[in-house]
């Protein structure tokens, strides 16, 4: 009796595995950056413009990182007149390093590690002050902004 209890259960179980794990899997269909602070969005921007300026070349990844730089800017508050010059700068700044590896080089012609600039611009203690400087409320969210 007791291993037919035990068959039940286990059938029961792998009988609603699939829900179980459908349930778990569901798709996020919208942006989660709502939830973020003004200057985690502020930053995903600026990663995002660096992004879309460091492959123009590349039209899809361009337009791609380039669109979602612009809904970022949609969910962050800040001074866009003091911000955008500055943003300009210290992407350029950071895009014209010159982050040489002679043992990449040797394998990838041309290689410019230009997404490693990004990351680093993304985490750079300029990013930080900039973002500083032109948001005023850095930890509010815009879900209770307006």
């Amino acid at each position: 009796m007791r291993n037919f209890k035990l068959k039940c259960l286990y059938g029961y179980f792998l009988a609603l595995l699939p829900f179980l794990c459908n349930a778990a899997s569901d798709k996020i269909t919208s942006p989660e950056a709502p939830k973020r602070t003004f200057i985690q969005n502020y930053k995903d921007m600026v990663l995002a413009s660096c992004i879309a300026s460091a492959y123009h070349d590349d039209k899809i990844a361009s337009m791609d990182a380039g669109s979602s730089a612009s809904a970022l800017r949609e969910w962050t508050y800040y001074n866009m007149d003091k911000s955008i010059d500055a943003e300009i700068r210290i992407i350029d700044s950071y895009l014209s390093r010159n982050y040489f590896n002679p043992l990449a080089e040797a394998e990838i012609k041309g290689i410019k590690f230009d997404f490693l600039k990004c990351l680093d611009l993304y985490h750079s203690k300029e990013l930080d002050r900039l973002a500083k400087k032109v948001i005023s409320h850095p930890q509010r969210r815009i879900s209770r902004h307006k």
